[in-house]
């Protein structure tokens, strides 16, 4: 990962970073090969940095880590969830604007 406020999510170490952490977090799910992930992924980072020590901020491959996708109905790609508490609160699928991304994140702090 190019920045260090984004954490790589992984199917196997799921649930202790984002579900059990104390901190608010959002998943960018993503892959290498799709277009509309490149483009957010600078967004991302931006809101890494932004909302860095609030909410912890997670990349997860979803060719690599095919069971957690799964897990949340995921169908398409980039989708991005945010979980507060073990739960999810919100997501928004697709190439967004930043603005919207930023509302997602609010609800959470």
């Amino acid at each position: 990962m190019a920045d260090s406020t984004i954490q790589e999510a992984t199917d196997s170490k799921f649930d202790e970073q984002i579900l059990k952490s104390d901190l608010p977090a959002m998943v960018d799910f993503w892959a290498p090969w799709c277009g509309p992930c490149k483009a957010i992924g600078p967004v991302v980072e931006e809101l890494a940095a932004d909302f860095d020590g609030k909410i912890n901020v997670f990349k997860m491959n979803v060719d690599q880590n095919p069971a957690t996708p799964g897990r949340f109905g995921i169908r398409a790609i980039p989708t991005l969830i945010v979980f507060k508490d073990g739960k999810v609160v919100d997501q928004i699928t697709g190439a967004v604007g930043k603005p919207q991304i930023v509302d997602m994140i609010q609800k959470v702090l």
